[in-house]
């Protein structure tokens, strides 16, 4: 099992010495990843009255494509994007990011990518919000085959692309991609298209449920379900390694080939503070 962290998106801040001291730090311990969220846009509280979304205009978000770029040069570490919202981004344009991404990385580069929950971002971005699950089929075939072909004539129900292609192609060809899911409908799009995913829920019966549609999915469409990666993500907190350990071990019996740990939510005042946390956490696991 692979082990990585999350990105502190909300926590972070500004300052671009400080994201590189994180990436840096965070390399040097030993980890194999970094991964990020995605949001484009803040909704304001104050227009959108009864807002209950976990992020708002003040919530910090550094882009994860112009982000991996600065850390591909600078760090060793896979970059993933855990997730970005693709439904809600123009479909070719992404596959231009990400081909840019895996090369400037040298092939280190896995696309996570979703649907997202914030119609104020899809409108902003000019993208219907209600066809957002049925467009993203469409579109992670598009992406492949636009890394993997020179030249490319697509017309699909939503996307359309007519004797056009990249240049450069990415090294990985094409790049992987895995999908956050938690709904039936996601869980078996995973089965049926994704190279992994991203559980929205712990260890246990329902992760075991999720694991049995994706499989079955994966059967369906004539695919190995062994082949499908999954990524588990701990909550370290403020450093409590006993619980660190114990959820590490129930994510290695749940047959999750990587996992991340994520410091946000802790009351971590810097940088420092989140990579004291994963030092300890290193010493716990990254040695087994």
């Amino acid at each position: 099992m692979k082990i990585g962290v999350v990105f502190p998106q909300t926590e972070i801040g500004a300052d671009p010495g400080a994201v590189r001291t994180y990436a840096e730090a965070v390399s040097d311990l030993g980890y194999d990843h970094l991964l990020a969220y995605d949001h484009v846009l803040g909704a304001d509280t104050r227009v959108h009255t009864g807002w209950n979304g976990p992020y708002d205009l003040h919530s910090t978000f550094h882009e994860p494509f112009v982000l991996y770029g600065y850390l591909a040069a600078i760090s060793p570490l896979e970059l993933v994007t855990g997730i970005v919202i693709l439904p809600q981004r123009q479909t070719v344009l992404v596959a231009k990011q990400a081909a840019e991404v895996d090369l400037l990385s040298g092939g280190r580069f896995r696309l996570g990518v979703g649907i997202g929950w914030n119609a104020v971002e899809y409108e902003a971005l000019g993208k219907d919000f209600s066809n957002r699950g049925q467009r993203i089929a469409e579109q992670v075939e598009l992406m492949r085959r636009l890394w993997t072909e020179e030249s490319v004539t697509f017309e699909g129900k939503f996307e359309t692309v007519t004797g056009a292609g990249l240049a450069p192609l990415p090294v990985q060809r094409p790049i992987p991609i895995w999908f956050g899911a938690a709904s039936t409908p996601a869980l078996r799009r995973v089965g049926q298209l994704a190279d992994g995913w991203f559980p929205l829920m712990a260890p246990g019966p329902q992760l075991d449920e999720a694991c049995s549609v994706i499989e079955r999915a994966a059967l369906e469409a004539g695919r190995d379900p062994a082949t499908i990666g999954m990524e588990g993500f701990v909550n370290v907190g403020a450093g409590d390694l006993a619980h660190l350990e114990h959820q590490a071990l129930l994510w290695r019996s749940a047959r999750a080939t990587h996992l991340s740990l994520d410091t946000m939510g802790a009351g971590l005042i810097n940088v420092d503070d989140h990579v004291a946390v994963l030092a300890a956490a290193a010493g716990v696991l990254l040695d087994k």
